[in-house]
C-alpha cells in the first residue's frame, strides 16, 4: 500500500498526481512558486515522512558500516553526519542515503523502496534493509527498520536558524552537524537543497503536532515541488530520476561527498578508484533551460539529442519560480555544452541548452598526470 501522510489532511495540502515520485506527501499548498520564493527568501517547512529510516546500534556500527557504504566513517563523530551510496561489484549506484550519528546510533535516511543488489549469491535485488543484514556476518551491530518510528522533515531557507532558535534547539553553522530535539529526534544541518537546509528525524506519531510547532514558529507550508525545484537548481541528484542502471558515483558528483576514493574494502571500490585515478566518467550531469512557449516539458528517461545522435537521457523536471522550466540531464562527456539540444520524444519534444555554470572546469584526472609525467 502506497504511504500517504497524514498531512495530506491538513486544509491546503494538495497531493500530487497519480505516478509522481512524492504521490504520499503534499506536492504544495496551493501556490507553489510562492512557496518556492518563501524557500528561497525566509523560511519553509516541506513534509518528507515519505523517506525510510533505518537504525544501526552496536560497538562496531562505524566499523561495521565502513564496510558496507562507500564513504569512509569509521571515525565519523558523535554529533556529525555524511552522505554515502551502495554500490553494486561494478560501481553502479544501488541506493544513496544520508547519515546522522548521535547517541550511539547512525541513522540513515534514503527514498521509499530503496532496494540494493542482493549479497545472496542468487543474486536479484532486496530492500535496503534486508541487504544491510544480509551484510552483517559476525558483526555485532543491531540493524533496525526504524520508518514506523522516525519521519523526516525540512526547513528550507535562510531564517531557519530563527526557527530553531524558537524550538530551543542550538544546531551551528557546519554543514552535517547534528543535535537532539527536545522531545525526541534529532536535527541535521543540510549543505542542499539551497544554501540553507536543516532535516529533522522526528517521531512519526507526532508528525502533525511536530508541523505545527514549526509552522508556528514561522515557516510557512511549502511541497515537495519546492523542495525538488531547489534541489535541481542545486544540482543535487536523485537515484532513479536521475540516474539510470549504468550510473556511477562519479557521474553524479558524488565522489567526495558520498563516495570516498582512498578507502577499499567495500563492493563496487576498484570502479570508483579506477575512474577516479586513471580516467574520466563517460557521462556528466548538467542543468538544462527547456524552451518553455510550448505547454509541454519531456519526461524522466527521455532522450536528448543533438541533430539525429542521442547524447543523453532528462531526468528530474521542474518549474522553477525564476528559472522556468528546467530539468537535469546525464550527458555523454563528448556531447558539446553549448550545442542547441532537443529533449524529450514525440510529442513532448522541447529545445534545450545547457546551463554553463553547470559545467565545472576539469582538472586532469591524478592517473593521466602520472603518465604526462613519466612521457616528458
Amino acid at each position: 500500500m502506497t504511504y500517504q501522510s497524514p498531512l495530506l489532511q491538513l486544509p491546503g495540502a494538495v497531493a500530487a498526481p497519480e505516478g509522481h515520485p512524492e504521490i504520499g506527501v503534499p506536492w504544495h499548498w496551493g501556490d507553489p512558486f510562492a512557496e518556492q520564493r518563501t524557500a528561497a527568501r525566509s523560511v519553509a517547512v516541506v513534509d518528507r515522512s515519505d523517506r525510510e529510516v533505518i537504525t544501526v546500534r552496536g560497538p562496531e556500527r562505524l566499523s561495521w558500516l565502513h564496510l558496507v557504504l562507500s564513504q569512509h566513517v569509521t571515525e565519523l563523530p558523535d554529533g556529525a553526519g555524511t552522505e554515502a551510496l551502495v554500490l553494486d561489484s561494478h560501481g553502479r549506484i544501488d541506493a544513496h542515503m544520508v547519515l546522522a550519528h548521535l547517541d550511539g546510533v547512525v541513522y540513515l535516511d534514503t527514498l521509499p523502496g530503496a532496494e540494493a543488489t542482493s549479497a545472496l549469491p542468487k543474486g536479484g535485488r532486496q530492500s535496503l534493509v534486508d541487504y544491510l543484514a544480509a551484510m552483517k556476518f559476525w558483526s555485532d551491530v543491531e540493524i533496525h527498520d526504524a520508518t514506523g518510528e522516525l519521519a523526516v522533515l525540512t526547513l528550507l531557507g535562510p531564517e531557519v536558524d530563527a526557527v530553531l532558535a524558537g524550538l530551543a534547539v542550538d544546531l551551528g553553522a557546519e554543514p552535517y552537524r547534528v543535535t537532539v530535539l527536545p522531545g525526541g529526534g534529532l536535527a541535521r544541518r543540510m549543505p542542499w537543497p539551497g544554501r540553507h537546509a536543516v532535516d529533522l528525524l522526528v517521531p512519526r506519531d507526532e508528525l502533525p503536532s511536530w508541523w505545527q510547532r514549526l509552522t508556528g514558529a514561522g515557516a510557512r507550508p511549502a511541497g515537495s515541488w519546492t523542495f525538488e525545484a531547489l534541489r535541481v537548481e542545486s544540482l543535487r541528484p536523485r537515484l532513479g530520476l536521475d540516474t539510470d542502471d549504468r550510473t556511477i558515483p562519479h557521474e553524479m558528483n558524488w565522489i567526495g561527498s558520498a563516495a570516498h576514493v582512498a578507502k577499499g574494502c567495500y563492493r563496487g571500490q576498484e570502479t570508483v578508484a579506477k575512474v577516479h585515478n586513471v580516467g574520466r566518467p563517460p557521462r556528466r550531469l548538467v542543468l538544462l533551460h527547456l524552451d518553455g512557449s510550448p505547454e509541454i516539458t519531456p519526461e524522466p528517461g527521455d532522450p536528448v539529442r543533438l541533430g539525429e545522435r542521442t547524447v543523453g537521457r532528462v531526468g528530474s523536471v521542474v518549474q522553477h519560480h525564476e528559472l522556468g522550466p528546467v530539468a537535469l540531464a546525464l550527458l555523454k562527456r563528448s556531447a558539446p555544452v553549448d550545442a542547441e539540444l532537443l529533449a524529450g520524444v514525440d510529442d513532448r519534444v522541447v529545445q534545450a541548452a545547457v546551463d554553463p555554470d553547470s559545467v565545472p572546469a576539469e582538472a586532469p584526472a591524478p592517473g593521466r598526470e602520472a603518465v604526462q609525467r613519466l612521457r616528458g
